[in-house]
């Protein structure tokens, strides 16, 4: 049972609630869930794998410096190498030609590393086909529904393919054709990043695009599109059915490399309970 939570203190020099306290208070009583959207970070996280005439991406490596011996008696600790767009990771603008010249990761201004957040569910449509493409028709449907997109927030592509993330050839399927993943047509990429009020796309794939997408106009029309409009990417999302399709506060908490074009990301969900003690 949760312990009842102390109602909340006022802010100095005035009667009214504050804000801040009365949040702590909902984390602290149950009413506010805090939901990890986050794959966890190791040697066996998938990455992208580009034609070999392409540069690739490092896998995740732990590089032991420690461990309580004679290399330092009392701490463990580590080196690690990877790519700034490995598992769980944050694109920015800079990391797509169409945003050069842009915001590097460490540029992204921190207001906008919390915002709320729509979900749009497609797992039914991408268990029955893979390659299964949102379309602007299937954005407004849900709009129809629950409402406008949150103005400064984050569209999430829900599809189930976290579920596949616990080995490199489930996540990607590919085969001789190339990656069969779901994602955005390119007309629907285009409406997100150039005509809706979202600061950018969270997917739970390896990459905001379909598989597909090098075949589409323009190849990888998201990272073309989104990253062009000063837009963000997060991607390798888990845990997104734990999100209610409105309501939800995403927190990205991307590493802010200097002149990075992205990182591996803590990325959590505030969810309002209801029913909880407040």
């Amino acid at each position: 049972m949760s312990e009842p939570a102390a109602a909340p203190a006022a802010a100095p020099g005035s009667s009214t609630p504050s804000v801040l306290a009365a949040l702590v208070a909902g984390l602290r009583g149950g009413a506010i869930e805090v939901v990890d959207l986050t794959a966890p970070l190791s040697s066996t996280t998938p990455v992208l794998q580009l034609p070999p005439q392409f540069g690739q991406t490092q896998v995740f490596e732990l590089e032991e410096i420690s461990r309580y011996d004679d290399r330092g008696p009392a701490w463990y600790w580590n080196n690690f190498r990877t790519g700034e767009h490995t598992g769980t990771h944050f694109d920015a603008p800079n990391h797509w030609v169409t945003g050069r010249g842009l915001a590097d990761v460490a540029s992204v201004p921190a207001h906008r590393l919390v915002a709320p957040a729509a979900v749009l569910d497609f797992t039914d449509e991408v268990a029955k086909d893979p390659d299964f493409l949102v379309e602007v028709e299937h954005v407004h449907a849900w709009q129809n529904r629950y409402g406008a997109l949150p103005d400064g927030g984050w569209l999430l592509v829900r599809t189930g393919w976290s579920s596949r993330s616990h080995g490199q050839e489930a996540f990607l399927n590919a085969d001789e054709n190339g990656p069969h993943t779901p994602g955005l047509s390119a007309a629907c990429a285009r409406w997100v990043a150039e005509e809706s009020p979202v600061i950018g796309l969270g997917v739970e794939t390896v990459g905001t695009d379909a598989g597909g997408a090098h075949g589409f106009d323009p190849p990888y029309p998201c990272h073309s599109y989104l990253m062009g409009s000063g837009k963000y990417g997060l991607t390798q999302l888990q845990n997104l059915a734990g999100l209610p399709p409105t309501g939800a506060v995403v927190i990205a908490g991307p590493l802010p490399i200097v002149s990075g074009s992205g990182a591996p990301a803590r990325v959590l969900a505030l969810v309002e309970r209801a029913g909880q003690p407040s």
